[in-house]
């Protein structure tokens, strides 16, 4: 099995991050690709960097289809561009968000975010909303880091994150913590050991996703919404995206 795990924005650095992460929870005979766009911002802190990212996104998800990828992972907490992957994409496509909410409300009646800039909380509570999540979901906290911040070796990213997941458990009653940026994905590990709770993170939760529904024999459907898109011409810098449909 050949799952992409794909780092929507062009930062080499946390493309490896979240591969490594991603190969540390992959079942025997899973091989993880992880990737990232050549165009589009080195961080997602918005709804514009998010617009940017999402033709990268598609262009990845592409390459993989031409290659026999089996599924796919969006590795970024917006989820960027997932339903129009899913529309290209023969096999299952999961966002991070996605994964890690509905893993969080399997094994705990709430679960708090914890993610990075304060005006990324807003595209968060879209997606609760979104994944039908509220009942689930006690707060979103940010920890006002930029998403670049997370690469910096010296564990201050490390520590703002960790006083932010126990506030959320004291003053918010969360059962679990999910963590709001792909960068984060290297930290759930030991942030579950220091907190006594479980710490979900949506890169490793988005591989096994895919791998079950890949073993279970399952694509995206092709009925109606995530139908391939309908063949017609597109200009100038798009005009690659006219091909192969």
């Amino acid at each position: 099995m050949k799952i992409q795990v794909i780092n929507p924005n062009i930062t080499a650095a946390m493309t490896a991050t979240i591969g490594a992460a991603a190969r540390q929870v992959a079942a025997p005979g899973t091989t993880i690709v992880a990737t990232n766009p050549t165009m589009g911002p080195v961080s997602i802190e918005g709804h514009y960097d998010e617009a940017l990212s999402v033709i990268g996104v598609l262009d990845e998800i592409r390459q993989g289809e031409a290659v026999g990828v089996d599924g796919y992972v969006i590795a970024c907490f917006g989820d960027p561009g997932l339903r129009a992957a899913r529309e290209l994409a023969r096999g299952p496509v999961v966002g991070i968000a996605e994964a890690a909410m509905h893993a969080a409300s399997l094994i705990a009646s709430r679960f708090s975010i914890v993610t990075t800039l304060s005006r990324t909380k807003v595209i968060a509570q879209h997606l609760v909303h979104s994944y039908g999540m509220e009942r689930c979901c006690a707060s979103i906290r940010a920890t006002d880091l930029a998403v670049l911040d997370l690469e910096d070796a010296s564990g201050a990213a490390r520590a703002s994150i960790l006083q932010e997941c126990r506030l959320a458990l004291k003053q918010d009653e969360a059962e679990a913590i999910v963590l709001g940026c792909g960068g984060m994905a290297d930290l759930a590990i030991e942030l579950t050991h220091d907190l006594g709770v479980p710490v979900i993170d949506g890169v490793t939760a988005g591989v096994k996703f895919v791998e079950a529904l890949v073993a279970l024999g399952l694509g995206t459907s092709k009925v109606r919404d995530f139908a391939y898109p309908v063949p017609k011409p597109c200009g100038g810098l798009l005009a690659e995206f006219s091909r192969g449909l």
